[in-house]
């Protein structure tokens, strides 16, 4: 039995982090593994994704039960900084609460190597294991009809040029990158996917979607289905964040074989490979270019790359995934109940 503690979901339902909650209950789901979002009166496994007081609560009450506590690592100070009012000044003491919730894992597993290497750096010295968020390859596919009917609910031609992105509208997320992208591609419409309460977006990124040129759109966060037809639809996956641990919908551009461009962070370093799977850029100077170069030829240009990407997301599908979590049990000690 595996515990999949859902304290404060509904504040990150939107997120990654939300995300990262369901995609747990697939993996374990696909390896035939006894899931529950409460606690059942036995011994078992409890699953901790989110950093709020509740988390530490039930990290100790699971402790005293005598279950095993493994802590999913999605937040770090780098991540946090850039994303909300105050944010950058409350960075420290955000720091000291993660490393104090996060040594309260008797396991750490977090998306990639880098977030592990930051891990460190906070001077954790608990056992870290390196498992992707994962993305469903049987949901998120190719789909070429796709182009036409989401062309034709925007009342769009079928030679329209689509660039989309996805995240909370948030800087550090790239959003005012993303603006001014668009502001100098007109003939091209961007679309942003994802939203957030007001009052926890900073003013200057309220003024740039209050000033954003008319092709470019804000979808607000939208159900799967709808995101996913975002992803088919497009001619490109534009994601310009300055900071990741992973990227979920990252994962979910590249399996639907949608060219994917990136700002070329330490994150991607080692499982994305620039004009392979994916397209990085180094400076904001880059990013028009690119777009042209991946709109102007996307058979010769981004043919390749799209399967490459393919190739990547399917290594991170939710059974190769959960075969590796059971082993991490297996080398904990662990048992999950099948």
């Amino acid at each position: 039995m595996v515990e999949l503690y859902q304290g404060g979901y509904s504040l990150v339902r939107e997120s990654g982090v939300g995300q990262a909650i369901v995609h747990q209950g697939n993996i374990l789901r696909a390896m035939n593994v006894e899931t529950s979002d409460k606690y059942q009166n036995r011994e078992g496994i409890v699953h901790i994704n989110t950093i709020f007081p509740d988390s530490v609560v039930e990290a100790l009450r699971a402790k005293r039960r005598g279950q095993r506590v493994v802590w999913f690592v999605h937040s770090t100070e780098e991540d946090f900084r850039n994303s909300f009012p105050c944010s950058n000044l409350l960075a420290p003491l955000f720091r000291r609460w993660i490393t104090f919730c996060y040594q309260l894992g008797d396991v750490i597993i977090t998306p990639t190597e880098y977030s592990k290497k930051l891990l460190r750096s906070y001077g954790i010295k608990k056992t870290i294991y390196t498992l992707s968020n994962g993305v469903d390859t049987d949901y998120f596919i190719p789909d070429r009809s796709a182009r036409i009917n989401f062309r034709e609910s925007l009342l769009l031609d079928d030679s329209a040029k689509i660039v989309i992105s996805a995240g909370l509208p948030i800087e550090r997320k790239g959003i005012l990158d993303f603006i001014e992208t668009a502001k100098k591609m007109p003939d091209v419409l961007f679309l942003w996917y994802g939203s957030i309460p007001r009052f926890l977006i900073r003013k200057k990124v309220l003024r740039a979607i209050k000033t954003a040129p008319d092709n470019c759109c804000f979808m607000r966060y939208v159900p799967q289905d709808e995101i996913r037809t975002g992803y088919q639809a497009a001619d490109a996956f534009l994601f310009l964040s300055h900071e990741e641990t992973e990227g979920i919908v990252v994962l979910e551009a590249l399996a639907c074989q949608t060219p994917v461009i990136l700002r070329d962070i330490p994150v991607y370093e080692g499982w994305l490979q620039n004009g392979e799977s994916a397209y990085k850029i180094k400076s904001d100077d880059e990013v028009v270019a690119c777009i042209r170069k991946v709109l102007d030829s996307p058979s010769d240009c981004a043919g390749n790359v799209k399967r490459r990407g393919r190739e990547v997301a399917e290594s991170r599908n939710y059974k190769l995934l959960g075969k590796r979590l059971l082993q991490i049990y297996e080398l904990e000690g662990m048992c999950a109940d099948r």
